[in-house]
């Protein structure tokens, strides 16, 4: 079925031109390879970073404490900021920002101004999560809503990839510094796309997220009142059913630096391997979790995120309980590993649904600026249990801690169904 042309009165102004959903998915996939690129710009050259300014590992990790205390702690602020003047100012603002601190610390001469710098960097890292939700939860339309959450997750990882090859490839070239400078341009070069693509760019496709609140008009309700009454933004993020997505994104934060920090160290004692071979396992993992991203969109709309999140969490687990206590073999932990990081990845873009299905129109930035926050939580937390697991011989608790916190994860899943 078409729709019958519309045609304008002479005089009558036009409406505003909107880009196609591939665009805006490629525009905001772009941003997240930017955040997760800068992320990781520093710890390829902590060496020699460390050596230019005469300081120790540990005065160097203040730096990067500073980037994500102030990253974990306006990440929410940005997500109201989102809600309130649109996600594409405050995206632009902050690629602006990151980029610039970027640049200035490959020029600083003073080591804590060099941690401050890396401080304003983590400020503008904290828009990425908000903006890029908010924009790709009511600009993308329904049926590839799925795909675009993948596609997102998976610029971003690749930007992660992409950050210890270029760092180390400008430093032989240029020098670190030239490095940090450097790299400033893809932020740049992000923002002036997201500037030249107009504040149409980021208007809502008829028929996505207006429907929900088509609903709520004909039931008499209104899911953004709270947003407007002073302290409702509060008693939405404090609510369970998105507490309850909160705790899942430290869970799976959880998940996550077990495999990817601890789990080549882990499979030693577990297994009895070398670490040479165990690196084989976490490799695996890492090019897994970078497939089953790309995999997880559509399944995710055919059999439902709730479901597939339970699913794939039960499978994680029950694999991971595998890794702990049955000897495999130097193959066969390779292999266990490498299914776990498809699996993983393939829930991913299930876990941003479960978020935007409870997410009451005009509340994105903010909701998924909170529940994304799990991520530093766990980020500060998880390597404290796995350095004491490890310290004290425990090597196969890293796995069994893995193990627990997605049955964990399952419990939260059951919490938004029936708390939806």
């Amino acid at each position: 079925m078409t729709e019958a042309p519309l045609t304008l009165a002479p005089g009558a102004p036009r409406a505003p031109r909107t880009h196609s959903d591939t665009t805006i998915i490629a525009a905001v996939s772009s941003a997240h390879f930017v955040a997760h690129y800068c992320l990781l710009a520093l710890p390829p050259l902590l060496e020699i970073v460390r050596a230019d300014f005469g300081v120790s590992y540990t005065e160097l990790g203040f730096a990067l404490v500073a980037f994500n205390v102030l990253c974990a702690a306006f990440q929410t602020p940005a997500g109201f900021l989102v809600d309130r003047i649109g996600a594409r100012k405050v995206l632009i603002a902050g690629m602006v920002l990151g980029a610039m601190a970027l640049a200035a610390a490959g020029l600083a001469t003073s080591f804590w101004l060099f941690v401050a710098l890396f401080a304003l960097g983590g400020l503008g890292n904290a828009v990425y999560h908000p903006a890029d939700y908010a924009v790709l939860s009511t600009r993308v339309g329904e049926a590839r809503v799925g795909h675009a959450y993948a596609m997102h997750q998976f610029a971003g990882m690749l930007g992660g990839a992409a950050a210890p090859v270029a760092m180390l490839a400008m430093h032989h070239a240029i020098g670190w510094r030239g490095a940090f400078v450097a790299s400033a341009l893809p932020g740049l070069a992000v923002a002036v796309w997201f500037v030249l693509l107009g504040e149409s760019a980021m208007a809502r496709p008829a028929g996505a997220p207006a429907e929900r609140e088509t609903k709520n008009a004909r039931e008499g309700t209104d899911a953004s009142a709270p947003d407007a009454a002073g302290g409702g933004s509060m008693r939405l993020l404090m609510s369970p059913v998105i507490l309850a997505n909160f705790v899942f994104f430290m869970l799976f934060a959880t998940l996550q630096a077990g495999m990817q920090n601890y789990g080549a160290v882990a499979l030693t004692g577990a297994q009895g391997m070398p670490l040479t071979t165990a690196n084989g396992g976490l490799t695996g993992y890492l090019l897994a979790i970078s497939i089953g991203v790309l995999l997880g969109g559509a399944p995710a709309r055919w059999i439902g995120p709730a479901r597939l999140t339970t699913i794939t969490m039960l499978t994680i687990s029950a694999l991971s309980v595998v890794l702990a206590l049955v000897d495999l073999g130097p193959v066969g932990a390779i292999a266990v590993m490498s299914v776990i990081g498809l699996v993983a990845g393939v829930s991913m873009p299930s876990r941003d649904l479960i978020v935007r299905e409870v997410t009451p129109p005009g509340t994105f930035g903010k909701v998924f600026g909170f529940v994304t926050t799990g991520f530093n939580l766990a980020g500060i937390l998880a390597p404290i249990v796995f350095g004491l697991l490890l310290d004290h011989g425990h090597a196969s608790g890293v796995f069994l801690v893995v193990a627990g916190a997605c049955l964990l994860a399952i419990a939260t899943v059951a919490t938004v169904r029936s708390r939806s």
